[in-house]
């Protein structure tokens, strides 16, 4: 495995895929059956190259590994890809998803099939490469490219008001990646040089980290995303296609978490420091402000749409908190926020396949005659409310703790957010699944079908398994986040010497 480029290959792979597809011009039954085969076995097999990262990846390792670098446009420009223990991690959990995803849409999506599963296999691709790339333009490409098939698929396979939902969204992430391409422009004059790993280790000066740490935050709040600038993913939430949702939240908020531990923290240490108690408000803010919002929605995305807002909360105060167990339980939040509400917005899928709607009110009672599905859903609320045993208590407890040793009130603020994720999760789940079945029209709702089976159960064996166990994913981070954190403190003991003499 050592001269077999093993990321480019998981990057491109399903752009292979989708030339494939795009070579099959019949409209018919079959064809649409082709597509579908094509796109499901394309996932698949990245994903299970994708585990050969993991296998082949040295956990005492700090440094980037499977190093890949091309001169591309040259002026320091080059095509670099390479992972260390927290993009490798993000490289896994899309390729996972990304069969569930394709699986998820098999039925639900009949119109302009063709086009849809090309749309999933170029997003793919954006984001494993955006994951896995060691230059920061490369890095920008990759980052802006995934918006336009998550664009599309929004704006032609959502709902009513899909247009405005998919423009919105368009509009908020592109409107904050201008202001981080500028300070990408200003890096470059400053260090000579666009790749990370030497920009890592450049000190640039504390007032123009300032710029450039807002800069970025104008991109990665948006897309993660941070209260205020959170409006858009309600909105982009209810109007997608089921694995739009999945996606959307799984992994493509999880870029702007990422963008924080990649460049906000170990490229701007000091800014991060003088800007760390505006991230805890913010960060208290959504979390207490979107939990009351979900306890008033009648609509279950949009419900589980604000309660992604909420558990980001705990992530940027754990990235923010500048110590092992703040970013840790940062990265494990994003991990398990991304099975747990791609579990949840799929969940959502299954009834609604059934009855074309979302509206809460409209069920009641489904534990009756869907005994299987009210467990998966009992099991992804659970880790949902952090309920120990799963995988959301590992990230909120550790975010929490690592919170609680900078400040206690902004950990006690926080805190309230586990009793509100509570309130509104268990309020969903009784209002969906128990009670008596007294509507005519649930009463010959079936339960999961070999497909649903196929696609729910594996999360839920994940969702408990990291809770009991979540060492692996510490194993794989813990080099990294040390390396990392060492670095960060470094550099404020030499600004804090520097500012004495």
């Amino acid at each position: 495995m050592t001269d077999w480029p093993i990321l480019s290959t998981v990057t491109f792979l399903p752009l292979v895929g989708a030339f494939l597809i795009l070579l099959i011009r019949d409209e018919g039954e079959s064809a649409r059956r082709n597509i579908r085969a094509i796109a499901l076995w394309t996932t698949i097999i990245t994903f299970l190259v994708s585990l050969l990262i993991w296998i082949d990846f040295d956990n005492s390792d700090p440094g980037f590994q499977m190093v890949e670098k091309v001169d591309w446009l040259g002026s320091g420009i080059s095509y670099h890809m390479g992972v260390d223990g927290i993009s490798m991690l993000f490289v896994i959990l899309t390729t996972f998803l990304m069969p569930i995803s394709i699986l998820a849409s098999w039925e639900s999506v009949q119109n302009r099939v063709k086009d849809y599963m090309i749309a999933f296999l170029v997003l793919e691709t954006m984001m494993v490469g955006a994951f896995c790339a060691l230059d920061i333009v490369l890095f920008y490409v990759f980052f802006e490219a995934g918006l336009i098939p998550m664009f599309l698929i929004i704006g032609v396979w959502g709902g009513k008001r899909r247009v405005y939902a998919s423009f919105k969204f368009f509009l908020y992430t592109f409107a904050g990646s201008v202001l981080m391409l500028l300070a990408i422009m200003a890096m470059y004059w400053q260090a000579g040089t666009t790749d990370i790993a030497q920009l890592l280790t450049h000190k640039f000066p504390v007032e123009m980290q300032r710029w450039l740490w807002l800069a970025f935050l104008a991109s990665f709040a948006v897309k993660l995303p941070m209260w205020p600038v959170h409006t858009w993913l309600p909105d982009a939430h209810v109007e997608a296609p089921t694995a739009g949702s999945v996606i959307l939240a799984a992994i493509l908020l999880k870029l702007g978490g990422y963008g924080f531990l990649r460049f906000s923290l170990p490229m701007f240490p000091e800014a991060s420091a003088f800007f760390a108690p505006l991230v805890f408000t913010l960060s208290v803010v959504a979390i207490i402000y979107t939990s009351l919002v979900a306890l008033m929605q009648d609509d279950m995305k949009k419900l589980i749409a604000y309660s992604s807002v909420a558990h980001m909360g705990y992530v940027t105060m754990g990235i923010f908190a500048m110590n092992a167990e703040g970013v840790q339980g940062a990265i494990f939040q994003m991990l398990s926020h991304g099975l747990v509400s791609g579990a949840l917005f799929l969940c959502v899928g299954v009834i609604y396949d059934r009855m074309h709607t979302r509206e809460i009110a409209v069920y009641g009672g489904l534990v009756n005659n869907m005994p299987k599905y009210a467990t998966a859903f009992m099991v992804f609320t659970m880790a949902n409310v952090g309920l120990p045993g799963t995988s959301g208590f590992v990230g909120e407890f550790l975010t929490l703790l690592g919170i609680f040793r900078v400040n206690t009130w902004v950990a006690l603020f926080a805190t309230t957010g586990v009793i509100l994720s509570a309130c509104y999760a268990l309020w969903l789940y009784r209002r969906v699944i128990f009670g008596a079945l007294t509507k005519e029209n649930l009463k010959g709702l079936l339960d999961l079908s070999p497909r649903e089976k196929a696609i729910l159960y594996p999360l839920m064996v994940l969702v408990i398994f990291y809770g009991v166990y979540p060492a692996p994913v510490f194993d794989a981070t813990a080099a990294s986040v040390d390396a990392l954190l060492n670095n960060v403190t470094a550099s404020l003991d030499a600004a804090k010497t520097a500012l004495a003499n």
